[in-house]
Formats: C-alpha cells, structure tokens, sequence
C-alpha cells in the first residue's frame, strides 16, 4: 500500500479485507482528512523553499529549517497516532480476536504481526522531503561557518 499526497495505492482492498478478520477499520480515503489539505501544505513548503533560495537571506533559511523540521515531526507524529488508533480500536466482534493483542503498524521499520510482516518506510516523496531538509540544515550551518570564518573566531 503507498500513501500519495491525496490518495492510497496498491492492494488496499486486500490489506483491508485481512484487516477486517482482526477487527481493524476498512482503510478508505475519507479516513484521512489531511488528504484534503495536505497539498496546500506541501506547496507552502516548496513556495518557501524557492523563495529562501531566491532572497538568500539567513533568517528566512532559519525559517525556512524550523519549517521543515517541524512539518517532519509533525508528519511522523500524526502517522504515529493514526497507526496506533488503527491498531488498537478493535472490533471486538471480530471473527479473529487474540487477547491483549494489539496490531499497531511500524512508524518506520518492520514489524511481525501475528504471521504477517508489516514495513512502513518513506517512498520517493518522503526522500526528496528528507534531502531537502538535510540540504537545507547543511546550508544553515554552512553559512554560519562561513560569517564566523569572516569574523575570525
């Protein structure tokens, strides 16, 4: 299954359906509400990345790392509790019920659950995203070398 910036992928009826003997929700589109918003967040960090590049000024490149950063922590943190509400709000009704047993995705990672093995991990968009941040701390840090480098400390 691949989360696009608007939609689900690949064998989500299938992984729905085997969810669905454990008591775990029918995965749907509307279940994720930052489908609908998620684009313009997007496009705000691109539009910033660009104009940081554009004014090459170092406030706006300290803005522009606290963005990013945080729209990461915030991404991850919002997959975290999604996961953990999809894994744990059961139905107890359920033609398979383990007790005690919770069925929580990895954040990031591989994870044995009961005989499947569940990987979450970044695809292309989460990489660029990664490298962008990275790129943009390593030209933070640059710059700040440089200035002191100028003023001879």
């Amino acid at each position: 299954m691949e989360i696009w910036i608007n939609d689900i992928k690949g064998d989500v009826k299938i992984i729905s359906a085997l969810n669905h003997y454990i008591g775990m929700k029918h995965i749907e589109v509307s279940m994720f509400p930052e489908f609908g918003y998620m684009i313009y967040i997007v496009g705000f960090i691109l539009g910033f990345g660009l104009l940081t590049a554009l004014v090459n000024k170092r406030p706006l490149l300290w803005m522009y790392v606290i963005l990013i950063v945080g729209a990461g922590i915030g991404a991850l943190v919002d997959f975290y509790l999604w996961g953990y509400d999809y894994g744990h709000n059961l139905d107890p009704t359920a033609p398979i019920v383990v007790p005690g047993m919770s069925y929580q995705p990895p954040l990031i990672g591989t994870k044995q659950l009961l005989n499947f093995t569940a990987f979450s991990g970044p695809d292309t968009g989460g990489w660029i995203f990664m490298v962008s941040g990275i790129l943009a701390v390593g030209a933070l840090v640059y710059d700040i070398y440089q200035s002191r480098k100028k003023v001879g400390l």
